[in-house]
């Protein structure tokens, strides 16, 4: 199934999300990799078949191999951090946060590709699980290194948008079994 088909399988209630994959995939705020990066990203993250298929597929031809498998891991990574820290900075008691996680995160410091591109994928798979502090620190590095709020809004969409999709498609499948 391609992009178009995909969005053509959406039903009519679902009329803003068709607009919106256009619009994310075409979003001058990112460069392509980033875009299709972050959209593999939030795939994988989300988990739905046929939105990974399809997105995987696409992104065959604006993707090297490298950086399609950089962006499976920030989901990866993400599915791992927005958990412990997540759980770790919703705890009243602090002392928590100082300890070291002891979680293997090497990744994040080498991900084989531009380090702003896999922040930003980063970020959009925390937006996915409603990490504050992996949202902040992943926000925090974007910053540091000059991207634009609408680069960052950019992959918060993306995000939203690969969300919506996978939600609306896991439910017609529930509801016609």
């Amino acid at each position: 199934m391609a992009l178009e088909a995909l969005i053509d399988a959406l039903p009519l209630y679902a009329a803003d999300i068709r607009t919106n994959i256009s619009r994310v995939t075409a979003d001058p705020a990112l460069t392509e990799q980033q875009t299709w990066g972050c959209l593999v990203a939030c795939a994988f993250a989300v988990g739905e078949p046929s939105v990974i298929g399809v997105i995987e597929r696409e992104a065959g031809a604006r993707l090297s191999e490298t950086a399609a498998d950089a962006a499976r891991t920030a989901a990866t990574i993400m599915a791992m951090n927005t958990v412990y820290y997540g759980a770790v900075n919703l705890f009243r008691n602090h002392d928590y946060r100082a300890d070291d996680s002891q979680l293997s995160m090497q990744s994040l410091a080498t991900p084989g590709v531009h380090k702003i591109d896999f922040e930003l994928w980063a970020l959009a798979v925390s937006a996915l699980s409603n990490c504050e502090a992996c949202l902040n620190s992943h926000e925090d590095e974007l910053h540091k290194r000059g991207v634009s709020i609408e680069a960052v809004q950019a992959a918060l969409r993306i995000a939203s948008v690969v969300n919506a999709v996978s939600v609306v498609l896991r439910a017609e499948k529930a509801r016609v079994a």
